[in-house]
């Protein structure tokens, strides 16, 4: 295969890979990040509104013990130690109202520690 046929080819591949990327991106939604903090048995912010389809991005941090993010529906189950950060995201496809929970054991009051994901139809 000469250099000019090896181009071409490539300008193929590229051009067919941009264009499917594109239309994912159309069809998708857009791109949410959210900074969560795990503190004194609380998530800040507590409720996190986002679109269907939107891509869901959150770093996630605790600094007193450690704590997780929880969303059952999703399949989500984050565990941050203190100090550090946590990122994750995920494509919210299914529209309704979410708890979100810590799952740890750690201290009692862990089972206290509530939040929400709303996520509103497009």
């Amino acid at each position: 295969m000469t250099s000019a046929t090896r181009l071409r080819w490539t300008a193929l591949v590229l051009g067919v890979m941009l264009g499917f990327g594109a239309a994912f991106a159309q069809e998708g939604g857009r791109e949410q990040k959210f900074s969560v903090s795990a503190h004194k048995y609380a998530f800040s912010p507590g409720q996190l509104d986002v679109q269907q389809d939107d891509l869901v991005r959150i770093a996630l941090t605790s600094d007193d013990i450690p704590h997780s993010f929880t969303i059952d529906k999703y399949r989500i189950a984050k565990r941050v130690e203190p100090g550090k950060t946590v990122v994750f995201e995920f494509r919210a496809d299914q529209p309704g109202r979410f708890p979100i929970y810590c799952n740890l054991a750690i201290d009692e009051r862990c089972k206290e520690m509530r939040g929400e994901l709303v996520v509103n139809k497009r």
